[in-house]
């Protein structure tokens, strides 16, 4: 799903080059190939700005939670927290671009090429689609009884949906088989970084074979 417009990129000349879109970068002015970050920011700084604003929204709705719903800490900031940080992940990877799209089913081809290409350009695009699910990752086990496949198999879902509108609305990305499994990667390492605060499963109740009556 990804942040990238062609998935890890296939193209025969670097994404930097003729104002191409790929991954976080979208087209714009040249920027020089040595500052993948600064396109980044370029292309979705209005996203991080916008999150930002609206952080004093998500602590009232926790507090609103808490003190008018009276729910404990876990389950309101963990909703809250899921929702708000998967949200910017998403409106970047749904946002269309203009690039010609397509399906690469193989999978590790297309983290292969981005791996020996520019080191800056793989740390970006790597760790972007690491953090696509990594809210969503992380706060599901802490509101809801569930382990690490749970997670990844969640997180796999909702990346093959993405992937698949991506490709039928014609965004102008590629659909990539690597975007799915990285995305679900990230969500599982998420995960295992909140297990000191996992929900954990009630008790099951003994049978009543197993039970003594009182007086007896």
């Amino acid at each position: 799903m990804t942040v990238r417009a062609q998935s890890f990129g296939h193209e025969s000349r670097p994404w930097w080059q003729a104002g191409r879109h790929d991954g976080l970068h979208a087209t714009g002015p040249a920027v020089p190939d040595n500052r993948p970050v600064a396109q980044a920011w370029q292309s979705w700084g209005q996203v991080v700005l916008v999150s930002v604003l609206c952080l004093p929204l998500c602590a009232a709705l926790v507090w609103s939670r808490m003190v008018v719903g009276g729910r404990r800490w876990r389950d309101p900031i963990a909703e809250v927290g899921l929702v708000a940080g998967t949200l910017p992940w998403l409106w970047m990877v749904m946002s269309p671009v203009s690039a010609p799209g397509g399906v690469r089913p193989v999978p590790l081809i297309d983290l292969y090429d981005v791996l020996h290409g520019s080191p800056q350009t793989a740390v970006v695009q790597v760790i972007g689609n690491l953090l696509v699910f990594a809210a969503l990752g992380f706060f599901l086990p802490i509101r809801w009884p569930l382990g690490p496949a749970a997670v990844g198999a969640i997180a796999c879902a909702g990346s093959l949906t993405i992937e698949t509108a991506q490709w039928t609305f014609d965004l102008g990305r590629v659909s990539s088989t690597d975007d799915v499994l990285i995305n679900a990667l990230g969500a599982v390492l998420a995960a295992l970084l909140s297990r000191p605060w996992w929900r954990r499963r009630a008790a099951t109740r003994p049978r009543r074979g197993n039970t003594t009556a009182d007086g007896q």
